[in-house]
């Protein structure tokens, strides 16, 4: 009798362990740069059971990072699956190689992670999968470059997305504005001079998000930024916010304890998804 009831309490905590949502890695070929880069996806448990079609999250990853890390580097490793079923979206995490910023490099043809994102990732995860089609289902995040990468991408492409978000982004390219050892900052330097050629006073002013202020109240996208007060980058996130309330763009701005670590993005993405699945509800979309 002690043994069946053994049997059953671990049965019980198995089940209460196991995750209902799913995950799947996919090949997504580029033909502006002739490779094909993986990605990886989950899915909410209601979309094995259902024709509907589904919000999705596109979750960017950082500048040394690749297209799992939000699956491998959380403290929790389940937090991701646990959002996608929580909110019922599906959560795409698309390869952004080391330093590319998520732009189309003036200066290496081999590197274009802004056509690549908007123009074959989007178009191929909403051909394959029961996605919402338009904008109202769409919104975009990441950490650090892939904060300046959603920040950046819908910023030039408002038609395509209803909300961003940027987890201690790397918001400008000039890493003067960064608070970095000088060793630090000339390894940087190497890393972003192959993007974006060599920093000049101007050369970096197009690519910078914080120079987009104007921008990003004219296109009226929802806006949300959170950064450690530790955080290297926490000048130019001020910086932007500055901009912005003074040219009175609504957005939701947060500082609070913390650096550049797992640790702060994982505390952040539970209250970035909050904040999308607001704004999914205000245009209808039934999470």
């Amino acid at each position: 009798m002690r043994k069946l009831s053994y049997v059953f309490v671990l049965a019980m905590l198995c089940s209460t362990l196991s995750y209902a949502s799913k995950l799947d890695t996919v090949e997504i070929p580029s033909a502006a740069m002739n490779k094909t880069y993986k990605a990886a996806i989950a899915f909410p448990d209601a979309y094995a059971k259902s024709k509907k079609d589904f919000p999705v999250l596109y979750l960017l990853h950082g500048g040394f990072g690749h297209f799992n890390d939000w699956l491998l580097k959380t403290p929790d490793k389940m937090l991701v699956r646990n959002l996608a079923d929580q909110y019922n979206m599906i959560i795409v995490m698309p390869e952004g190689e080391i330093f590319s910023y998520y732009i189309d490099s003036p200066v290496d043809p081999n590197s274009k992670f802004e056509t690549y994102i908007i123009k074959e990732v989007i178009p191929f995860i909403d051909s394959k999968y029961h996605t919402m089609k338009d904008k109202k289902g769409r919104v975009i995040t990441g950490l650090s470059m892939g904060g300046y990468g959603s920040l950046y991408l819908s910023t030039r492409h408002p038609d395509l997305f209803a909300a961003a978000g940027s987890m201690s982004g790397a918001l400008d390219p000039n890493m003067t504005t960064w608070n970095l050892t000088p060793e630090r900052f000339n390894g940087l330097t190497k890393f972003l001079d192959k993007i974006m050629g060599p920093m000049t006073p101007d050369s970096y002013l197009p690519y910078s998000v914080v120079n987009m202020a104007d921008q990003i109240r004219k296109n009226g996208l929802p806006i949300v930024m959170d950064i450690g007060v530790e955080d290297f980058l926490l000048e130019p996130n001020r910086e932007l916010h500055r901009r912005l309330v003074y040219n009175h763009t609504l957005h939701d701005y947060t500082e609070r304890p913390g650096g550049h670590t797992w640790e702060f993005w994982q505390d952040a993405l539970p209250y970035q998804v909050l904040y999308f699945s607001k704004r999914l509800k205000a245009n209808g979309v039934m999470l």
